[in-house]
């Protein structure tokens, strides 16, 4: 990227960049069982006892587990049970309680964490290991960190809220709690860095796909990387690089969508322009399965990108985002500029067509539809 990494800097011996088409959201978190604890993560002892209790209700769905058999099989005391039982309760979970007969899960609440995720998941390794946050800084950020303590490729960051949510041009996203999705996914593509842009195209084409499939709604990719519905923002992305000269060690994939924000419920200054899924299907959106369906068509489009290159990738964007031909006004880096959209290039940088018919390629702006 050395040469277009106007928004580049360095960090340790890696390169890390905010990709120019990018854009990032934030993020509610997912934790893995305990099985499948890795290295980089560890989790409260209580979180992972949640999992447990939860996974033996489910077992046996329509009958009772007394209280002695989960102190038994979890090697704690039935008064550690109980109080277990009434912390699940203030999360969302009906449990029923019978003296005689013990506990019976009748209903659980749409959290992310890995223990009501998995279940729902199609895929075959992203979003394998999941690290569940309740609240974070931003979501990118801990993915970050986990990728340089040796994360896996596929394994994703969720948070229920985002304090600092970070959006494209260091603009903040707004990350209330339990309502929408933020996620960050590390990925490790063997792609020179100067490809890099294209995972960012990538990740907007799938997640168009997967409101789409979710919705039935069309969506559309305004450049680089928002997506809207019905004219207004409903997710964004951002892509952050850590890289070498001459090889990539990981990307972040930060995403976020909004689900199930009611109108009055965006700032002020938003509420014109940003919208949610749940204000344009006129329902409440399961996270757990929306979550599901992005993670699919993310690991589709990306295993598609790997195997046939970019020009798929680039052509389906195009598709999606239908710029060429529009009159557009970029700002970008304090200049404004209006012209004739005519395409991206292999990078995903803009190509205008200014009215003394020269062309200009821009790598970064916001762009605003002119009629």
């Amino acid at each position: 990227m050395k040469g277009k990494g106007e928004d580049a800097r360095f960090v340790n011996k890696g390169l890390r960049l905010s990709s120019l088409n990018s854009f990032h959201v934030t993020v509610t978190g997912l934790r893995n069982g305990l099985r499948n604890l890795n290295r980089t993560t560890f989790l409260p002892v209580d979180i992972m006892m949640d999992d447990d209790i939860l996974k033996l209700l489910r077992e046996h769905p329509s009958a009772f587990l007394s209280g002695e058999e989960l102190s038994r099989r979890l090697n704690v005391s039935r008064t550690a049970v109980w109080k277990k039982m009434n912390h699940l309760r203030s999360l969302g979970y009906e449990i029923e309680a019978s003296t005689r007969s013990g506990y019976r899960l009748i209903q659980s609440p749409d959290l992310l964490t890995s223990s009501e995720v998995k279940s729902f998941l199609k895929t075959k390794w992203m979003g394998k290991t999941i690290h569940y946050f309740p609240s974070l800084d931003s979501t990118n950020s801990k993915a970050y960190e986990l990728a340089t303590k040796g994360a896996e490729e596929g394994e994703v960051v969720i948070a229920e809220s985002q304090e600092k949510g970070r959006g494209r041009l260091g603009r903040n996203w707004f990350s209330p709690p339990s309502l929408n999705l933020y996620l960050s996914v590390i990925l490790r593509p063997q792609i020179p860095p100067h490809q890099a842009p294209l995972i960012t195209l990538m990740a907007a084409v799938a997640t168009a796909g997967a409101i789409k499939k979710y919705s039935g709604l069309h969506p559309l990719i305004k450049w680089p990387n928002d997506i809207l519905l019905k004219g207004r923002k409903v997710a964004g992305l951002l892509n952050e690089v850590r890289s070498e000269t001459d090889r990539i060690h990981f990307v972040i994939l930060g995403i976020g969508v909004n689900l199930n924000l009611d109108e009055k419920m965006f700032p002020k200054e938003i509420r014109s322009i940003a919208t949610s899924m749940k204000r344009e299907m006129g329902q409440a959106i399961s996270r757990k399965e929306f979550l599901s369906s992005l993670l699919q068509q993310l690991e589709e489009w990306y295993a598609i990108y790997l195997k046939e290159g970019g020009g798929v990738i680039l052509n389906a964007w195009r598709e999606k985002a239908r710029i060429k031909g529009k009159r557009v006004k970029v700002t970008s880096w304090g200049e404004t500029l209006s012209g004739i959209a005519v395409d991206v290039d292999s990078d995903g940088a803009l190509i205008l067509k200014m009215e003394d018919g020269k062309q200009r390629r821009v790598v970064a702006g916001d762009v605003e539809y002119k009629r």
